[in-house]
């Protein structure tokens, strides 16, 4: 984006250009005082800003700072080791990024053998806080489990289970669907210790047979397909650069 020898932009402009809207309705969103700027509402028009380092809102939502960063989500199929190598020669997540140019790392871990989100990256702060369980980003899985479970199972996943490496926080628990001797279930955490959803659920006697992250914070598989990778949105990297205190 084109600066003056300040490094600074009209903010106008600058939100225009991050595809909130027309210029004339970023304009118009200035005037109602729709628009923050590190935290103080601005409503002049010309008002300049760096694009870099600006924390900017519109109506309440974060706008990701003009930068070199990616960001992107990956839906890791089962038997993927969430490494950039590997020295058994498994497959891991440089093979589905091969083609792009940045030097990319993945945010936390996902198990060989669970498939689902994964986030890539090549912003090392972003990375670092949002792997930390202190930034408390939740994560959705959704198990297939052996046996039925019950209203009293899912009440005490959510009272607190204790683990012989400590106690897990489960924000939300539910039960999709039973068939048979199988249930669906659908768990969120905010941690990512190894292999922690499938410890918690066998350690309330439903063993897990298959496990898959369906979200992580405010991103969703939706309908990307095992293997396909895309962008985040203007939103959702707002979205997580708040929740990691960037």
């Amino acid at each position: 984006m084109e600066t003056d020898a300040d490094g600074l932009v009209r903010l106008q402009k600058l939100l225009a250009a991050s595809g909130v809207a027309s210029r004339r309705k970023c304009e118009e969103l200035m005037l109602a005082g729709e628009v923050e700027v590190d935290g103080e509402v601005v409503t002049r028009l010309g008002t300049k800003v760096d694009p870099t380092k600006a924390v900017i809102r519109v109506s309440g939502k974060r706008l990701p700072p003009v930068s070199a960063h990616v960001y992107l989500v990956l839906n890791k199929p089962r038997g993927v080791v969430s490494t950039m190598s590997d020295p058994e020669g498994r497959p891991t997540l440089s093979d589905y990024v091969a083609e792009r140019p940045e030097r990319l790392f993945h945010v936390g871990r996902l198990d060989t053998d669970t498939d689902g989100l994964i986030l890539l990256t090549n912003d090392g702060d972003f990375a670092q806080r949002l792997a930390h369980p202190s930034y408390e980003v939740e994560k959705t899985y959704v198990a297939e489990v052996g046996g039925r479970v019950e209203k009293a199972t899912v009440k005490l996943l959510l009272t607190g289970v204790t683990l012989e490496d400590g106690p897990v926080e489960v924000r939300r628990a539910r039960v999709i669907s039973h068939t048979g001797d199988r249930s669906i279930v659908e768990v969120v955490i905010h941690e990512g210790r190894n292999r922690i959803v499938r410890r918690l659920l066998d350690h309330v006697g439903h063993p897990v047979r298959r496990l898959t992250r369906t979200a992580i914070g405010p991103v969703r598989i939706g309908r990307l397909k095992q293997g396909d990778l895309r962008e985040l949105t203007a939103e959702e990297v707002g979205d997580l650069l708040d929740a990691a205190g960037l």
